[in-house]
């Protein structure tokens, strides 16, 4: 008999991507480190993004959508994550504008039950030309509108 893994929580919105903590990520106190957070959350948008064929691979002119930059970011953190091990990032789109985003995101268990940290970034779509705001794709504009969480 084998052991089955754990079902994920029913998600009425966004997606649960999973992550790794490696020991590396911990500071000296053996808690996740404070700027990992930003970063495993980035490292679980690229992921979904590239789901849908959005990626840099070095050429910003090529870039399309993935040409974007952080305007601003927040983070509360709820409880500390002490080990290494699976987790998960849960993603959503708050706000879909002409050029720019604000998505939100919970830091938490590879089962999504548990949250360790919770915020927000707020993203502009840039031409690479001028790296002045530019709309985005009606491709990026669709797979985002699916990630959009509902008004309560």
């Amino acid at each position: 008999m084998t052991a089955e893994a754990p079902i994920a929580p029913a998600l009425s919105y966004g997606r649960l991507i999973p992550v790794t903590v490696h020991f590396d990520d911990l500071d000296a106190l053996g808690l996740l480190h404070n700027a990992r957070y930003p970063l495993k959350v980035e490292q679980a948008w690229t992921e979904l993004w590239q789901e849908h064929g959005i990626h840099f691979d070095g050429d910003w002119a090529a870039a399309g959508d993935a040409c974007n930059a952080v305007k601003e970011l927040t983070i509360g953190y709820e409880a500390p994550v002490t080990r290494p091990g699976e987790y998960a990032v849960h993603l959503w789109l708050e706000r879909l504008g002409n050029t720019g985003l604000t998505y939100g995101f919970r830091f938490c268990s590879a089962d999504g039950t548990q949250t360790y940290a919770r915020g927000a970034r707020v993203l502009v779509r840039l031409d690479a030309a001028t790296m002045r705001p530019t709309p985005w794709s009606e491709g990026f504009r669709a797979a985002g509108r699916a990630l959009l969480r509902p008004a309560d």
